[in-house]
């Protein structure tokens, strides 16, 4: 008799913004939370607060007047994008950039490749309510931006690649400063591995969360780090060789678990990787000229389309390009990573607490902008 007159189970649901106010997210991301107390049961992030439209900018320009907004749609690792462009540009076109061209793109392709997960590194730690790293990730920074603000004139937004090579040669100074700043670096590794990796209180907040594995980084299309924490030893500089990396000896870092902690690992080994890259390509560098000269600067490719694919900072990216034979691409799409590794949160915040969102979220390393493209 008692059961019949026991009150019914309610769920007790509520909805929270996380976002775009919130400092985790930037300003510019919004993730709508349907939460059972501090549990989160449903997730949707809500793009769209900062569209652009790159693409179709590209589409009424020429294509070297579009060279600017490559390196704004992701403006962390904007020299990839840059570098990348020009490679879909002359493989439409057959355009053989020199040697020494190809050399000096990989080695600031990488100072850029750094930089970015140096960003990622100290603003995660700052999510997380840790401010030393910051400062330590920031100081190493400058000296990579001072670097290539010596040869591009941008410490941000840049533009350094040209169809057939690049605006300005580097220097003896280049190469002394840039070899510095590697071993500088490789200094520092102890500093962070002792003040971050064996910290006993970011191993609690990242071990065993936000795990994302193998099946899941593949439904979603996730790629760059987010892929390789989960064991999937996939990069487009080794899969698709590009430029001149299979001149090279480096490693694929993985990961385990695919946890918010091998994120974390992986980024930090990257950075080592990219170190041997550049120090590989500063010892291997030809002489020559840094410039196909006979390029004209308002290309017309023939008619036809490309698809190219390379390794951003955040995984892989590519343009698709369509030409009808004028100095104006008739399609220009860009494919970006960060919106396949957003959108996996729908699945990977189900039944996580909210204060482990904030340490997810920040351990995909998405950048908004590039999603509003």
């Amino acid at each position: 008799m008692a059961e019949q007159f026991a009150e019914p189970v309610r769920q007790h649901l509520y909805s929270l913004n996380l976002g775009p106010q919130h400092p985790s997210t930037h300003g510019v991301l919004r993730v709508l939370l349907t939460l059972d107390g501090e549990y989160i049961v449903e997730a949707d992030p809500v793009i769209g607060y900062g569209h652009r439209g790159h693409e179709k900018m590209g589409e009424n320009r020429t294509y070297l007047q579009f060279m600017p907004n490559t390196s704004r749609i992701d403006y962390l690792s904007g020299l990839l994008y840059n570098h990348g462009f020009c490679l879909a540009v002359e493989k439409l076109t057959g355009i053989e950039p020199p040697e020494r061209a190809r050399y000096i793109r990989v080695i600031c392709a990488e100072l850029n490749r750094i930089s970015s997960h140096l960003l990622w590194f100290g603003t995660y730690l700052m999510d997380l309510g840790a401010f030393t790293p910051f400062l330590y990730c920031f100081d190493d920074r400058e000296n990579i931006l001072d670097i290539l603000d010596r040869v591009s004139g941008s410490r941000l937004t840049y533009s350094y690649c040209r169809f057939g090579g690049v605006t300005r040669d580097i220097d003896d100074v280049f190469i002394e400063q840039t070899r510095a700043f590697v071993k500088r670096l490789r200094s520092r590794w102890k500093d962070y591995h002792n003040l971050v990796t064996k910290n006993v209180i970011f191993i609690h907040r990242t071990r065993d969360v936000g795990v994302i594995d193998k099946d899941l980084a593949l439904r979603f299309g996730v790629t760059g780090p987010n892929l390789r924490a989960a064991g999937v030893p996939f990069d487009m500089r080794k899969v698709e060789p590009y430029e001149v990396y299979d001149r090279f000896d480096f490693e694929i870092p993985v990961g385990e678990k695919g946890d918010a902690l091998d994120r974390y690992r992986v980024r930090l080994e990257e950075m080592e990787q990219s170190c041997r890259i550049i120090e590989q390509a500063l010892d291997q560098l030809p002489d020559g000229p840094y410039r196909q000269e006979r390029v004209r600067l308002k290309v017309k490719p023939p008619r036809g389309e490309v698809y190219f694919a390379f390794e951003s900072a955040r995984g892989q990216t590519a343009y698709y390009l369509v030409s009808d034979g004028s100095p104006y691409p008739y399609r220009c799409h860009v494919r970006v990573p960060s919106f396949g590794n957003l959108h996996c949160l729908t699945e990977v915040l189900r039944e996580t607490l909210v204060a482990d969102a904030i340490s997810i979220l920040g351990s995909i390393d998405i950048v908004v902008p590039e999603i509003d493209r």
